[in-house]
């Protein structure tokens, strides 16, 4: 167990874990109403209220499986300590930050396990990995983009099959009620998932301190406060990130804008990975690239879109170098 820490450091560091929180929502928040904003179902600051509502009651659908086993599937729990949560965050943000600057799609899921990697093996080199754990992750990475395109084409292909009939006016109408209900979905699966990860890493820097007892668990503070973090993110609306997904990638309609979504959650759920962290985004960046490819290929900005999948690939070792850097400046400096 770590040394125990004053109460100003141990604040100090579950407001950093909040702050990743948020910028999770900020940046992770163009997932979820880019198709309703740029397909004109739903006004943008509507959107955003839209999607923080059901971030938030997230945790009364949801159990707390992922948060409970944060950590475990990807370095060894044995090696986590207060420098190594902190080095991660700070490696998942850093990250988060860069991505948001430059307005492309990242995974703050993805992020934060680069971080954890990243300073786990800084502390114990690369014993530290739990190398099932990273295999699974990396495929998933690989996979999923690739399982969501050709999802996403066929579900295009069916659905315009099932429409040929209908009137522009009948299936414009129809998808656009579908969106509303598909991002609140997402909404409601990201809420549900990502805070929970942030809900991990606070309750075991309160265990190591010796704050919850013998027992771990997730105080219901800790679920407030990381729900309420993410929804405050997804209200500042991460508008860069909106802008490329829904606007600079393809243009879509609201029949396109609901395959998208329907085509983007294909990462195991909560608990489906070791130790029950694992990847539940896989976010499928290429889901505009998708629907807009299944009318043309030119309809697709391929130079925005190969910039994503750079930024996809390079994710968990941009942030796990960060997070290494971040840990060793802070042993030198202790």
């Amino acid at each position: 167990m770590d040394a125990v820490l004053g109460f100003p450091v141990l604040v100090g560091l579950i407001a950093v874990a909040l702050l990743f929180d948020f910028l999770n929502g900020l940046h992770d928040a163009a997932n979820s109403i880019a198709t309703i904003v740029s397909t004109r179902v739903l006004r943008p600051q509507y959107a955003v209220f839209w999607a923080a509502f059901f971030n938030f009651v997230a945790f009364l659908v949801f159990g707390l499986n992922v948060a409970q086993t944060i950590g475990t599937g990807i370095i060894e729990p044995s090696i986590i300590d207060v420098t190594v949560i902190f080095a991660a965050l700070v490696g998942a943000i850093v990250w988060n930050l860069i991505t948001w600057a430059l307005g492309i799609p990242s995974s703050s899921s993805h992020a934060l396990i680069g971080g954890l990697v990243g300073a786990g093996m800084a502390k114990a080199g690369l014993s530290a990995a739990v190398w099932s754990g990273l295999t699974k992750t990396l495929l998933a990475i690989v996979l999923s983009p690739l399982i969501g395109f050709l999802l996403a084409l066929a579900l295009v292909a069916i659905v315009s099959w099932a429409s040929v009939r209908s009137t522009p006016f009948a299936v414009d109408r129809a998808f656009r009620i579908l969106q509303f209900i598909s991002a609140s979905l997402y909404s409601l699966g990201h809420g549900g998932n990502d805070a929970q990860k942030t809900m991990g890493i606070i309750a075991v820097l309160l265990f190591s301190q010796g704050k919850l007892g013998p027992e771990f668990h997730v105080p219901f503070w800790v679920v407030l406060a990381c729900q309420m973090a993410m929804a405050l993110g997804t209200l500042m609306g991460g508008w860069r990130i909106v802008r490329t997904m829904g606007l600079r990638i393809t243009k879509l309609t609201p029949m396109q804008g609901i395959l998208r979504r329907d085509g983007r959650r294909g990462d195991p759920v909560p608990g489906n990975v070791p130790g029950g962290s694992g990847v539940h985004h896989a976010y499928d960046h290429g889901g505009d690239r998708r629907v807009g490819a299944a009318r043309r290929v030119s309809a697709v900005r391929w130079n925005v879109a190969s910039s994503i999948v750079y930024a996809w690939v390079i994710t968990i070792p941009a942030a796990a170098g960060v997070a290494a850097m971040a840990y060793w400046l802070v042993i030198l400096l202790r």
